[in-house]
């Protein structure tokens, strides 16, 4: 009797709805949390990072002009889907952080709990931030959050889905669009992450991952001049990049940053600080409206 081969899979970048190879068409090593080899991702280039950010900004008006409550259900059927590939993730997680499967699970199921958390969050946000403000005239003078645009955002080194669905969703909830540069040496349960995304009602490009050293692709997405935002949490940990450096390239174009908190990676398992990282993308537009007849 035959001994049955597996068919080991082929990850790649997610870019615009679909899953390119990266154009170098480079790879390199995944390794588990003792060493062995897990996988081949492709190693993403500058051109990548170009591509992802097009399809980013060709998804956004479209995003941002769904309705709050559309894209709380929106957000809230990739929690739907993330549950139904529990195992997998459990799996993942486990390998890439040297986890055991019960505490493995512990974090999937926090990271399928903060997804739904912050789905929620998508049609009260406005009447958090929002405001009525009082003027000395007949006038009505309304302050609403605004979504920035396309936010780069450089996921956490260690925390392969808890951290990066921490950074990501709160992006999400407004109507901005993302560009996501997955951990580096972690990188499987983002790509896994895209392919629920992809079978999500999420529109294409409205999420773009990619995978690969952050040294070599994260100066090149933050300098991008078609990106309204950064979040750089992931920065603590990377080698070769440093957040003062990023963050002072991102001054050249006045992009909004989110800093990495200073010394080492934040708690991901302590929970969220209400809805700052929803409002540290946002804009607010004040209008005017005469009172009377």
């Amino acid at each position: 009797m035959s001994t049955r081969l597996e068919v080991r899979k082929t990850y790649k970048l997610f870019i615009g709805g679909a899953f390119p190879r990266s154009e170098s068409g480079r790879t390199y090593e995944v390794s588990d949390a003792k060493g062995a080899f897990l996988a081949n991702a492709a190693l993403a280039s500058r051109k990548d990072a170009r591509d992802a950010v097009k399809a980013a900004r060709a998804a956004q008006p479209g995003w941002a002009g769904a309705t709050a409550y559309n894209r709380g259900q929106v957000l809230y059927r990739v929690a739907e889907l993330l549950e139904g590939r529990r195992d997998q993730f459990v799996a993942e997680v486990a390998a890439s952080e040297g986890l055991r499967p019960e505490d493995a699970e512990a974090v999937v199921s926090a990271a399928i709990d903060r997804w739904v958390w912050y789905a929620g969050w998508t049609d009260k946000v406005a009447q958090v931030a929002g405001a009525a403000n009082p003027v000395a005239g007949p006038y009505f003078n309304i302050s609403v959050p605004e979504p920035t645009g396309v936010v780069g955002v450089v996921a956490p080194q260690r925390s392969s889905l808890l951290g990066l669905v921490t950074v990501l969703a709160p992006v999400l909830v407004t109507g901005n669009t993302a560009v996501v540069l997955s951990s580096t040496d972690r990188p499987l349960p983002a790509i896994t992450l895209s392919e629920v995304l992809a079978t999500s009602d999420v529109p294409k490009g409205v999420v773009n991952i990619l995978t690969g050293r952050v040294a070599e692709v994260a100066p090149h997405l933050v300098g991008h001049m078609d990106v309204n935002a950064v979040d750089l949490t992931g920065t603590m940990g990377a080698e070769g990049v440093s957040w003062e450096e990023l963050e002072a390239t991102a001054a050249d174009t006045v992009k909004r940053v989110v800093r990495p908190p200073a010394g080492d990676e934040p708690d991901w398992t302590a929970a969220p600080d209400g809805p700052r990282r929803i409002l540290a993308f946002t804009e607010t537009k004040t209008v005017w409206h005469p009172k009377g007849a």
